[in-house]
């Protein structure tokens, strides 16, 4: 069932104690415990030997660290965070997080390992290409020390089962789209390839895996931040963080073993997540990706310096407005204050977040993030002025990269870098742009589309030559 269960004692337990768990979903176990409701408690590891120095200080500490918040007009508070009741030690066995694992208390394993630690490939199949994949597959078939989130969650549920623990709900709090849905495929591929049939039964049974949608810009912390705290509150906490003021969890009520009463410290608990991650892919990915692109065209660092500059803010906000908006409503969301939240959060300069690491991997934010609005649009008999606006903004960014004149290192996985410099030699860059297939799949070649990015590839070059004249 999927209501709220009042057994005292239920653990949670998180693998990957990083600072995005540590600011997000520890943050609500914290305001939960501090209403009163202690039914629940969490316990936190990793399955890799990472971040030793800041585990050792969330020993010493009892699990308790200072979270500095920051809001975008830079207003600055902070709060112990006391929620993390058990720090697990790392060890190689993973004997800790499997012992929590297997007791029958504990009724949610939460993780966070990042996207790319799932490994799997354009069509949500695990891709054996990679090293650690296979060799963690070669690891569990003989019991020997795993290092991925399949393998960690093989262990602990190999041993849930024996001890006869009942069900369990996995719950993957990492940004992946469908993230419950592909991390559960991803897991019974891997369980599937051990040739483990009790177990695959037993995970299909005894498990759901919840889609879930989670948001809140956590930097990687500095000394800085730790300067701040002391100043602050006068603890020096080696284990202090930062993230910003705005924070959001939205969860697919589907667990299998009762969950903490979120929903009455801010947690959204619905059916589907389906509207919020498209509004949080095109919305704010998208508009995070153009405010980057826009930016290193005219000589900026960082993100908030381009949203704060009124010309690429126009950009973006014109993008969701004119053409997004529209083609995602009804909608349960107020897209237009979600619009106006995103842009305040980048345009907050405490979080430095740089252009280099939000302009990457354009060849495949483009038609996750970009080419379904056009599409939509087009399909309606719409005009795509504005959306046009971001991919011309590329071109004109890889045009940029082609004659070495992008002031740091690019990186996109999905990229052929000769195709691309192909794109830019080419007579007409705009028409060899929309003709590439990795970029615009069934749009390729749309005269629609081609007539609309030269439009817009106009506007560019006249934007980059008004800002640097």
């Amino acid at each position: 069932m999927n209501t709220t269960t009042a057994d005292p004692a239920l653990t949670m337990l998180h693998l990957g104690l990083g600072s995005f768990h540590r600011a997000h979903q520890a943050v609500y176990i914290h305001q939960l415990q501090q209403t009163g409701d202690h039914h629940w408690t969490l316990a936190s590891g990793n399955i890799r030997p990472d971040m030793k120095d800041t585990i050792d200080a969330l020993i010493a500490q009892g699990g308790a660290y200072t979270l500095e918040t920051v809001t975008p007009h830079n207003q600055h508070s902070y709060t112990r965070i006391t929620a993390i009741q058990t720090v697990v030690p790392f060890d190689a066995e993973l004997s800790g997080l499997v012992h929590i694992g297997a007791d029958t208390s504990t009724r949610i394993i939460s993780f966070t390992v990042t996207e790319a630690g799932y490994y799997l490939d354009a069509k949500y199949q695990l891709d054996l290409n990679f090293a650690d994949l296979r060799a963690d597959l070669a690891a569990a078939k003989v019991s020997e020390p795993v290092s991925t989130i399949y393998g960690a969650l093989t262990v602990i549920l190999r041993a849930r089962m024996a001890a006869n623990a009942g069900p369990v709900t996995l719950l993957n709090c990492d940004n992946l789209r469908h993230n419950g849905e592909r991390s559960r495929g991803g897991l019974l591929q891997f369980i599937e390839l051990l040739g483990d049939g009790a177990l695959l039964a037993w995970v299909q049974t005894n498990t759901t895996s919840p889609n879930a949608m989670v948001d809140r810009i956590t930097p990687r912390p500095t000394p800085e931040v730790r300067a701040r705290v002391l100043a602050a509150t006068g603890v020096d906490d080696p284990a202090a963080l930062m993230g910003e003021s705005f924070i959001q969890w939205v969860i697919e009520d589907n667990f299998i073993a009762g969950r903490p009463a979120w929903e009455t410290v801010g947690v959204e608990m619905v059916d589907s997540v389906q509207a919020y991650e498209e509004a949080k892919i095109r919305l704010l990915n998208a508009c995070h990706s153009c405010i980057a692109w826009a930016g290193t065209l005219v000589g900026y660092t960082y993100i908030h310096e381009g949203t704060l500059d009124p010309v690429i803010r126009q950009l973006a906000y014109d993008y969701v407005t004119d053409d997004t908006i529209p083609v995602l409503l009804p909608c349960p969301i107020d897209l237009e204050a979600y619009r106006d939240v995103v842009l305040d959060r980048f345009g907050n300069p405490a979080i430095a977040d740089t252009n280099q690491r939000v302009a990457m991997d354009a060849f495949s934010k483009i038609p996750a993030m970009i080419a379904p609005t056009i599409r939509d649009r087009l399909a309606r008999g719409e005009t795509i002025h504005s959306v046009a606006m971001l991919p011309a903004l590329f071109l004109a960014y890889l045009q940029r990269w082609h004659a070495g004149k992008i002031p740091y290192a690019y990186q996109d996985q999905a990229m052929d870098p000769a195709a691309a410099h192909a794109i830019c030699a080419a007579t007409d860059p705009v028409a060899a742009f929309c003709a590439n297939a990795v970029l615009w799949g069934p749009l390729v070649n749309d005269v629609r589309l081609v007539q609309a990015m030269h439009t817009a590839f106009q506007r560019v070059t006249l934007f980059v030559k008004n800002h640097t004249s």
